[in-house]
């Protein structure tokens, strides 16, 4: 009776990354009258390579696993539950291996839509040993399982998230004022539009991108909550709902560009950090080699598109989301040691930071990425999104790290840190920007109103959790290259 019980692995869903491992072919083995087993092979596949990072980056998989012929509970014969130990072989030879201790895989029986984002739970069998990476799930119903390393946000919901705006921007009278809109800056290398949500009638400008890094999911489910809150969309079968009282309060201070997802081509194909020609879009915002121009319309129009936007409207306040593969926390990391860093731009990353503590108690300040040693070394970065807008501009830049794995600060083993928590993080972003809003463009020493709770705290990345390995100094995500 085990021969009529199949696994089939596919990752053919967009976003989808996963192949069988050469000359994997699953074999279900009876372990009792009514039970089996068996073991699925895999190989997470590699971005393009990058000539600037001289790399094949690769991490983030998602994958579809259809179990079939497992008989219900009232048959006499035949096998009803298959235990599957899912093995990612080539675990160890992705950017980031030091990041597999303490991670948990995510699954759902469910859809990849909206209403079913509750339903993603977290694999407490994973684990990681011998360079490889596994857990064990248990099949009790024929159909389709999804794993994932963060759930995925598939293209077609970034279209109905572009569309839901479109439509609150064209239908409700409450956000006239505001002067939604919502347009192309133009055209991905595949021919994707790069949409951006502009809203607000205030003065300060205010710029917020999402996923430069395509396999960090959790950063459009960020802009999700966010888009949501402020065109007053409480899900996606409603648009009647009113704008709350901070919500109206900072669309009179600021006028907001959103971008939901700066890398649709890497997301589509299931990249973990690049376009579909191999450039990380987070080392593309300004040239510091020779013999590497950037941003280039022939290699990066995603950042060249946003940046040429960045220049007509001027930036008051930045800010990058992206998701950390390694460190379980939330964070913000800075500008520091870059040209314009001084104690006006420290003392605003420290409120700002405070200020989204208070809204969200996922969002810390002792752990993060450690800043440069020097100022010498943050030239090295001033590609990076961050640092060159907030030198371009004279402005605070930050970037927000979501975990991949359950949140440290507030842990839930069998949920971790999900979608619903990266899209409440969203929603929570408009009372830290309406509490950083009298100092963005503030004179003299206006820090000195600011209480010791709310002062510049340095990051480290050392932080205390059954098998984590201190590592070697590394800044903005940066991946060492590996030991030959």
């Amino acid at each position: 009776m085990a021969s009529a019980v199949k696994v089939s692995i596919t990752a053919s869903h967009d976003g989808g990354n996963i192949s069988l491992a050469p000359n994997a072919s699953p074999t279900i083995t009876p372990t009792g009258p009514r039970t089996a087993k068996c073991t699925v092979s895999l190989q997470i596949r590699p971005d393009v390579y990058t000539d600037l990072e001289k790399i094949a980056h690769m991490q983030y998989f998602s994958f579809r696993s259809y179990v079939s012929g497992l008989r219900p509970t009232s048959d006499s014969e035949g096998i009803k539950v298959l235990t599957v130990q899912y093995v990612i072989e080539n675990a160890h030879a992705t950017s980031y291996p030091e990041a597999w201790p303490g991670t948990t895989i995510c699954y759902s029986s469910a859809s990849l839509d909206a209403q079913d984002d509750h339903l993603w739970k977290r694999n407490l069998t994973t684990k990681y040993s011998d360079g490889k990476l596994s857990w064990t799930h248990v099949h009790t119903l024929n159909g389709s399982t999804f794993f994932s390393y963060y759930p995925p946000y598939t293209y077609q919901r970034h279209l109905r998230l572009v569309s839901d705006c479109s439509a609150a921007a064209a239908t409700r009278s409450i956000l006239s004022e505001y002067r939604p809109l919502v347009e192309s800056l133009g055209q991905t290398l595949e021919g994707r539009e790069m949409e951006c949500i502009s809203i607000g009638s205030g003065n300060l400008i205010a710029w917020i991108i999402h996923r430069q890094h395509p396999g960090e999911t959790m950063a459009e489910f960020f802009a999700e909550g966010l888009l949501h809150r402020l065109l007053g969309i409480e899900s996606s079968n409603s648009s009647s709902s009113l704008l709350d009282e901070t919500t109206q309060r900072i669309l009179t201070q600021y006028r907001l560009h959103i971008v939901p997802c700066m890398c649709p081509d890497g997301a589509v194909r299931g990249h973990l950090r690049t376009n579909s020609v191999g450039s990380n879009l987070n080392r593309e915002w300004a040239t510091i080699h020779e013999d590497y121009p950037a941003p280039l319309p022939t290699r990066s129009p995603e950042v060249f598109a946003v940046l040429h936007k960045m220049d007509e409207t001027g930036c008051d306040f930045f800010l990058d989301v992206h998701g950390d593969e390694e460190l379980p926390y939330v964070f913000l990391s800075g500008a520091e040691k870059t040209p314009r860093w001084g104690e006006r731009m420290e003392a605003l990353h420290g409120y700002f930071a405070g200020c989204y503590g208070r809204a969200n108690a996922d969002v810390q300040r002792e752990i993060g990425y450690p800043p440069p040693q020097s100022e010498e070394k943050a030239l090295q970065y001033m590609n990076v999104g961050t640092n060159q807008v907030s030198n371009r501009f004279d402005c605070l830049g930050l970037t927000l790290e979501m975990p991949y794995k359950d949140c440290a600060t507030n842990p839930d083993s069998e949920g971790g840190f999900g979608p619903l928590r990266a899209k409440r993080l969203g929603r929570s972003l408009v009372e830290a920007l309406d509490g950083v809003a009298p100092f963005l463009r503030a004179e003299g020493e206006f820090w000195s109103v600011f209480s010791e709770e709310d002062r510049y705290v340095e990051p480290t990345d050392n932080y205390k959790e059954e098998g984590f390995v201190m590592l070697k100094k590394r800044f903005y995500s940066d991946v060492r290259p590996h030991d030959n």
